[in-house]
């Protein structure tokens, strides 16, 4: 009996200390992870490295599982095409997106801010002057004015309206109102109280908080997270770039692709001009391993698109060298070239084009012209320069043919005397006066030291026969 009380005490000892290792395990097994910040830092121009650096970090940052990713934005702002590029994946990223402007957001940079669920910056940032300029700094056409003032209004549309419940008044109201969008890009537009004709709008930290473009003002990316986030205990990862991204990003500037079909057509064509192989068809298969090496790492370019391009040039080749005239394997092949080098630069699945818009096609068309007019124009400018007084002078046979072959005429000797000096069966050499000279028997062979006389002369040739 005493056994058996101590085996029950022992039992419920087991069972106390049991639970209390339990309840001491709970709060760890139920504490909440701390938040997963993911930040990115585009501190330049907008171009297509920052479009790769933001293409990674959000992918990284959904792998990661984060919270939300904050952009560290600085910029003067760039290319619109990138610009576009980045905004559209910033409103379809599932991981919320924000941006923490550091002084700057102008132009293109104002529209990838404007595509960030929230905005927060700097006190003495500035945002907007998204008109669209070219390379001088001139503003572009309309026809480009047009195009930036809807994506502008697009973008701040997506953000969606506000409910306002006043009384019994029910109103809805942007949260980003398009108009002021638009009046970043259009110095015509008029809004009472912000802005009159003829400005285009550019918005203080303090300005854009009062209308709305800015959702809080803040000193540094940890203000933003902690005070304006509200995370006061976070985990902070930052999207590092490597050496290959900023390789990436240079060789996929629209410039220096133009350049690069340039310089494929280019050396195609000097090749197919000069026999042998040499340094035109180097440079041209250097320039195309440059142009679609980083769009097959980026998984732009398919395979069965850079087979397009070769077989093109296989098909202008044979037009060329074994198919006379130029028809249908001539033209066929040039269209093969062109559509390898649009499709290479469009992010399509074979030839599905969901996810291509039609600025992304409008975009690379106008590239892969740009490089193919530029090249053509180039080549027959060469072409006409080569010569005695062109470029490549050093190069070019500039000896006239025609003199340095030239025979002088010999018909003045018709009728004189001579003799041979030698045997002629039937060719041989003759003296007329103190010259010797070629000359053909016209009356079968003559013996060496005969004397002879010039009958003709005709191609060249001195004709003459035994006197």
């Amino acid at each position: 009996m005493k056994l058996l009380h101590v085996s029950v005490r022992r039992a419920v000892c087991r069972a106390i200390c049991l639970l209390a290792g339990l309840s001491g395990l709970a709060p760890a097994q139920s504490a909440t992870p701390q938040p997963l910040v993911y930040r990115i830092d585009i501190r330049k121009e907008i171009n297509r490295t920052a479009q790769l650096y933001l293409s990674r970090g959000l992918g990284e940052a959904q792998a990661l599982g984060a919270d939300v990713v904050l952009i560290h934005l600085n910029t003067y702002g760039g290319l619109l095409e990138s610009a576009d590029s980045m905004r559209t994946a910033i409103l379809y990223s599932p991981v919320p997106v924000v941006v923490f402007i550091d002084n700057n957001a102008a132009s293109a940079g104002a529209l990838v801010s404007l595509a960030c669920r929230r905005i927060f910056m700097r006190r003495g940032a500035n945002i907007g002057a998204a008109t669209v300029v070219d390379t001088g700094g001139g503003e572009m056409p309309d026809k480009y004015q047009s195009y930036m003032r809807s994506m502008m209004r697009s973008t701040a549309e997506a953000h969606g309206k506000d409910t306002v419940i006043q009384g019994r008044d029910t109103t809805f109201r942007w949260k980003r109102d398009p108009r002021i969008a638009e009046a970043m890009v259009d110095n015509r537009i008029v809004i009472p109280n912000l802005i009159d004709s003829g400005r285009t709008l550019t918005f203080t930290a303090e300005e854009a908080l009062r209308w709305g473009y800015c959702d809080g003002i803040a000193e540094s990316v940890d203000d933003v997270i902690a005070n304006h986030l509200g995370y006061r205990e976070y985990r902070l990862i930052r999207y590092r770039p490597s050496w290959l991204d900023e390789l990436k990003g240079f060789l996929m500037n629209p410039v220096l692709q133009s350049l690069l079909i340039l310089l494929i057509i280019g050396g195609i064509y000097f090749e197919l001009q000069t026999p042998g192989v040499g340094f035109p068809l180097a440079a041209s298969v250097i320039a195309a391993v440059l142009y679609f090496a980083p769009l097959y790492v980026e998984g732009l370019a398919a395979n069965w698109e850079i087979l397009l391009f070769v077989v093109g040039v296989i098909l202008v080749a044979l037009e060329i060298f074994v198919i006379p005239g130029f028809g249908v394997t001539g033209i066929g092949g040039m269209v093969l070239v062109v559509t390898g080098f649009v499709l290479a630069l469009l992010n399509n699945a074979t030839f599905r084009f969901d996810g291509v818009s039609g600025g992304d096609v409008g975009r690379a068309f106008l590239t892969v012209s740009v490089g193919t007019v530029l090249g053509m124009a180039i080549m027959i400018w060469l072409s006409n320069r080569i010569g005695a007084r062109g470029l490549f002078r050093g190069m070019a046979l500039n000896a006239d043919l025609q003199e340095a072959v030239s025979v002088p005429s010999l018909s003045g000797l018709v009728g004189r005397e001579g003799r041979a000096v030698t045997v002629l069966r039937p060719s041989g050499k003759v003296m007329i006066g103190d010259e010797w000279y070629d000359g053909i028997s016209a009356s079968g062979f003559i013996e060496k030291g005969a004397d002879i006389r010039v009958v003709r002369f005709e191609n060249a040739q001195l004709y003459v026969e035994e006197r």
